[in-house]
């Protein structure tokens, strides 16, 4: 099997430094030969930049590629949008021999060239596919005794035709990844609802933007969750911060934990919530923080 990469993308390193934490404890708990993607810059966003400069979005995602293909290394990706940017350009490049052309004279510029000789993964696909749930539930020391809505975000199932994940409507395997280690994938209205917060929707159009979020934290409200999983920084970003402000606009406090996935994970194998940065999101509910902790200890 080939190595990775760990792309980590904007809003990581910059918003919640704890789920790159959590994800690399995750990949070394896991013994998967994933090394740091030196020199990477944006993907950059695939919702706004690709729609404004197609030409630009594809010279700035192959350079990011060509910088792991000269690792020999796949893509490792924990955000659906840096997934959707580099994944879309990777199976653009590779098979539209004219673009490719033309995006290699951009990158012959600063000596590069893309080859189109790796993939882009999804953490979420890749720990699937390629780990998967019988061997990561081998891996759990501590069983996760939590009932949890799954959010699985746009940019990781569409377009379907392209991610070869199955049929967007009612997909599984997240659902899967989240109850091989003992907790409960609870379903809920609109579970595939957008967030709201991609496609510049967030920036441009505030107001509306939350209005989908409230709707969709409404529903999972009702289904008395212990918490949100999912595995998006940007979609993580407007499920936690967008609590605080629909809090500010409306007065409705969902206090709802909300975690990326590969902190999940970090619990069941065993690392305590405050290494994972459970306890660094906007939306802190030191209930969650005492519960996961104690079960750890139990």
């Amino acid at each position: 099997m080939k190595g990775l990469t760990l792309f980590l993308g904007c809003l990581i390193p910059n918003r919640y430094p704890g789920i790159e934490i959590a994800t690399r404890l995750c990949l070394a708990k896991l013994d998967i030969d994933c090394s740091d993607l030196e020199g990477s810059s944006c993907c950059p966003a695939p919702g706004v930049f690709r729609s404004f400069d197609e030409p630009t979005w594809l010279a700035v995602a192959s350079r990011n590629i060509v910088l792991s293909e000269e690792l020999q290394r796949n893509i490792l990706t924990i955000c659906n949008g840096c997934f959707a940017s580099l994944a879309d350009a990777n199976h653009i490049l590779k098979n539209d021999t004219l673009l490719r052309e033309k995006t290699n004279e951009h990158l012959a510029k600063i000596g590069k060239e893309f080859k189109g000789n790796i993939e882009v993964r999804h953490i979420i696909e890749y720990l699937y596919r390629e780990i998967g749930t019988e061997n990561i539930k081998s891996h759990v020391e501590k069983p996760l005794e939590l009932k949890i809505a799954v959010h699985y975000g746009c940019h990781l199932l569409k377009p379907s035709k392209s991610r070869g994940l199955g049929a967007f409507e009612r997909p599984e395997f997240f659902d899967e990844l989240i109850e091989c280690l003992g907790a409960t994938s609870v379903d809920y209205p609109d579970k595939m609802e957008c967030c709201g917060a991609g496609g510049g929707v967030r920036s441009a159009l505030k107001d509306d933007s939350l209005k989908m979020a409230d709707h969709k934290l409404s529903r999972i409200k009702e289904a008395e969750v212990d918490c949100i999983v999912n595995a998006c920084p940007f979609c993580h970003m407007q499920l936690d911060a967008g609590q605080d402000e629909i809090k500010q606009r409306t007065g409705v406090d969902y206090n709802i934990p909300v975690l990326h996935y590969t902190q999940l994970l970090g619990l069941a194998l065993g690392f305590p919530p405050e290494m994972l940065g459970i306890d660094m999101n906007v939306t802190v509910n030191k209930e969650f923080i005492k519960k996961t902790g104690e079960m750890l200890q139990s």
